[in-house]
């Protein structure tokens, strides 16, 4: 670097010590910057605290505007809840909640809305389409009591119970039960096991309140329902002799809809206190006031029902029964408003009992309460073959057969084999019947048909004389007609053959369907029974025999009736159970064999040389004849000469 170079930096150097020299600020400018800064620091700071308590003030206003608005809506609807339902008002608020209590039978939900029974469902069942079986369900379901209380109309249906329960389910378990033994009181009180209770209670005072207990035991059907009034007697009004106890709920369909099935034997039946069991109608809607005591009503189905008892009986009661019309889901809805007792205690207590199970009819009879009125047996004058002899039979057989057609098959051949011997003696007068034949025919001959009684008095000498009784061929028939009859409601209304399969029916109790027609036929429906038809062949075929036993050529018409009654069975059979069209094809046919064997065995030639010998025998008289004789010598009258 050389001398200029060095000078120039030394001068630039001294030259900006010079500059910031003169440029350093003075004493008082410093302070003036000092207060600027200080200035708007103070602004800043302001300016935050300011934004700080409009935001907190804002805050407030919201909170106000929200908070304070809820406490007045909250109050001001528990004042209308006060005006609306007096001291209940409180227990018109609240949400709803559910609980269960279940057995190993029954799974029944109740809620704390009304403190009611919500749904009810049978765990050993299911629907038609293999769903769980629910007995109803539904917030439409009414159950619960209705009242005055301070010149208000009180429904607990609409206040809220306190469960006195911690648990949402409750399980009442005991021992193992045994297939067969399902409900059986035997069998409990012989392997006893848990009972447990859900309480719902209504409190409007300390002290002074109503409760449902609702009690159920392993293995039972039944749940003990009870209703407690406790210090209630002060608010309910004191000129009411009863509380109404209202319920109502629309019925779900459980199997194949038909007109003869389900939607045929739905409907409420109820029993007069020690009397008779009674019901609605079974095709319409209906209603009924029950004006005298009564033990229990029954919401019924074709399998299971629903039933209230009284643990003595209610005063009265009105049913009522809206069928529902081509309803995919439901059949009816069924109501019914039940008359408490109320006598305006301190302390009330009114128990009953609630049945929701099969219609079973062993276990419905074990209860001694007429229950197994509700398993439809048909008219009074079959209802007792049915249960004193199908049943029983029925019921032995099942404890050694597990296959329910194999039963039916059996069943049928005991029925059969103990009516063969009334068979065999119809075959043998239609045979002798047949026999006289010539001679009747030449009677008819030689009395005119204008003397229709002298040909009549004619016949019957000849009868007489050959020791035929006409009558022989009609009475054997007669005695098999009532469990024929019998039959035709048993297999339909036995829960024993619900879902059960034999052969190509897949449900023993419903039709066998192996054709569904794209089209309906009037009467005959919208699909072919295979079990119907087989009946109605083999109806045919013993018709056709039957024809040719008999002597009735003097009436053309009969024998176009007797082949129009299969015909007039297949329109009608086509919808019923299969059992029962398997039941009569089955009968059909050991009757077909019957036939053929007595036939093979009896040799008509001798019959009629035996009743030929009968006829130059002197006519015996009967006791009955010889005391009308003595009757008419004593009062001086001759007999008729012969």
């Amino acid at each position: 670097m050389d001398k200029n170079s060095i000078i120039g930096i030394i001068l630039i150097f001294g030259i900006l010590i010079v500059f910031s020299i003169m440029n350093q600020p003075s004493e008082e400018d410093i302070e003036a910057a000092k207060r600027r800064r200080d200035s708007i620091a103070q602004v800043e700071a302001e300016k935050k605290a300011l934004e700080q308590q409009q935001a907190e003030q804002q805050s407030e206003e919201t909170l106000s505007e929200t908070v304070l608005p809820d406490t007045i809506n909250a109050d001001a609807e528990l004042q209308q809840k006060i005006d609306e339902f007096g001291v209940f008002g409180k227990a018109a608020i609240g949400d709803q909640e559910f609980y269960t209590i279940e057995n190993n039978l029954l799974k029944i939900t109740l809620t704390n809305k009304g403190g009611r029974i919500y749904s009810v469902e049978l765990k050993d069942y299911q629907t038609h389409d293999s769903l769980p079986l629910i007995l109803f369900d539904g917030d439409e379901t009414q159950f619960g009591l209705s009242f005055f209380a301070q010149n208000r109309s009180i429904q607990t249906d609409q206040l809220f119970f306190e469960p006195s329960f911690t648990q949402q389910s409750l399980v009442v378990s005991g021992p193992e039960v045994s297939t067969g033994n399902e409900g059986r009181l035997k069998f409990n009180n012989e392997n006893p096991g848990e009972e447990k209770s859900a309480v719902f209670r209504l409190e409007v005072a300390p002290d002074r309140y109503m409760e449902y207990v609702y009690t159920l035991k392993h293995n039972s059907f039944m749940i003990d329902f009870d209703v407690n009034l406790q210090g209630m007697e002060q608010y309910i009004a004191a000129n009411q002799s009863y509380l109404n106890f209202t319920w109502s709920f629309d019925v779900p369909r459980q199997e194949r809809p038909s007109r003869f099935g389900e939607d045929r034997y739905t409907n409420i039946n109820y029993k007069f206190f020690e009397d008779d069991v009674d019901e609605l109608s079974k095709n319409k809607s209906d209603e009924e006031d029950l004006t005298t005591r009564v033990k229990w009503i029954g919401f019924k189905q074709l399998f299971f029902n629903s039933t209230i008892i009284a643990e003595d009986a209610f005063p009265n009661a009105f049913v009522r029964s809206d069928k529902y019309e081509e309803n995919p889901e439901y059949l009816a809805n069924f109501h019914a408003d039940i008359a408490f007792p109320y006598q305006g205690a301190t302390s009330e207590s009114m128990d009953m009992q609630i049945y929701f199970g099969p219609n079973h009819y062993q276990t419905l009879k074990q209860y001694d309460l007429d229950l197994e009125r509700l398993v439809y047996l048909g008219y009074a004058i079959v209802r007792p073959v049915n249960k004193y002899i199908i049943i029983p039979i029925f019921n032995f057989l099942r404890k050694y057969i597990s296959n329910f057609g194999i039963i039916i098959l059996v069943l049928t051949v005991l029925i059969k084999t103990v009516l063969f011997p009334f068979t065999y003696k119809s075959y043998v007068s239609q045979a002798k019947m047949r026999a006289l034949k010539p001679e009747i025919d030449d009677i008819n001959k030689k009395i005119p048909k204008d003397k229709a009684m002298e040909r009549q008095q004619a016949t019957m000498n000849l009868y007489k004389k050959a020791g035929v009784n006409p009558m022989g061929g009609c009475l054997p028939m007669l005695l098999q007609f009532p469990i024929l009859i019998a039959m035709f409601f048993f297999y339909p209304n036995s829960i024993e053959l619900r879902q059960e399969s034999f052969l190509w029916a897949h449900d023993l109790s419903t039709y066998d369907s192996i054709l569904n027609l794209p089209f309906e036929i009037p009467f005959y429906g919208d699909h072919v029974s295979l079990f119907c038809l087989l009946m109605t062949v083999t109806t045919i075929i013993s018709t056709k025999l039957n024809q040719q036993a008999t002597t009735s050529q003097g009436m053309p018409g009969m024998k176009t009736m007797m082949y129009m009654m299969p015909v007039m069975f297949l329109f009608i059979l086509n919808n019923y159970s299969s059992g029962l069209s398997y039941y009569y094809f089955l009968a059909n046919v050991i009757t077909i064999g019957q036939t053929y064997i007595i036939r093979s065995t009896i040799d008509e030639s001798k019959i009629r040389a035996q009743l030929q010998v009968n006829k130059k025998k002197p006519v015996k008289k009967s006791k009955f004849q010889k005391r009308l004789e003595e009757v008419a010598k004593q009062k001086g009258m001759q007999p008729p000469k012969k």
